[in-house]
């Protein structure tokens, strides 16, 4: 019995079109995340210290130092080791102003700070090929205090007065998910704890007062992002 030609011609050509069929679903763009994609996030922050000092002394005893909060933009990347594992480098500035209490507290602003507190966190991402990808991480901080300016009330009170704070090292723990518009563009939600420490020293005509602060700050960051 002969086989119709059409026929072999048909199954030849599916036979052609299967393995460019299967390239074809490939290549076909995965939701969610996967092993190598980086992950850029632009996000607007809210820095809330948790704060507590020690009194200033040996100057004002029964006295603590406030810290204000701060809001401003945020920038950070994570690079997916594996679909679940990603590391996270957070790079941001924030400005905070130091306020007076107790004995101190006829003086509201005591002096201003700059914090630049680039943080590294290893996360794991639950759900990874989803379109909703909540995650968990912990990491690192290292947090450089700058620009550091005594307030006109203070140096009006005791004199003319120069502040330095110690850098801090600590930990940062790390909660927030990603949430698709399209399949390379999403929204983000993030919550921070960073434990945050500093030493201030006011240096007034030679006259040495310090305070030990924790500022511990919760950061909540909202924001966009885009995979590469």
């Amino acid at each position: 019995m002969r086989v119709p030609s059409f026929a072999i011609t048909a199954a030849a050509a599916a036979a052609l079109l299967a393995p460019g069929a299967a390239l074809a679903q490939d290549a076909a763009p995965a939701t969610g995340i996967q092993a190598g994609d980086v992950l850029v996030r632009a996000r607007a922050i809210l820095v809330s210290p948790n704060e507590s000092s020690s009194a200033v002394e040996p100057a004002f005893p029964g006295s603590d130092v406030g810290v204000g909060y701060s809001v401003m933009p945020e920038v950070d990347f994570t690079y997916m080791a594996t679909d679940n594992i990603g590391a996270e480098l957070i790079l941001g500035t924030t400005k905070h102003a130091a306020q007076g209490r107790g004995t101190l507290g006829g003086i509201d602003k005591l002096a201003s700070t700059w914090v630049l507190p680039p943080t590294l966190t290893l996360q794991y991402h639950f759900n990874p090929h989803g379109t909703v990808r909540p995650y968990l991480g912990a990491g690192v901080n290292y947090t450089i205090f700058y620009s550091e300016d005594a307030s006109d009330a203070l140096e009006a009170a005791i004199g003319d007065t120069k502040i330095k704070m110690d850098d801090s090292f600590g930990y940062a723990l790390q909660a927030g998910v990603d949430m698709d518009l399209t399949d390379r563009v999403f929204v983000n939600f993030d919550l921070k704890y960073i434990d945050m420490d500093t030493t201030a020293t006011l240096n007034t005509g030679g006259a040495i007062n310090q305070a030990d602060i924790h500022i511990d700050p919760f950061v909540v960051g909202l924001g966009i992002g885009t995979r590469f």
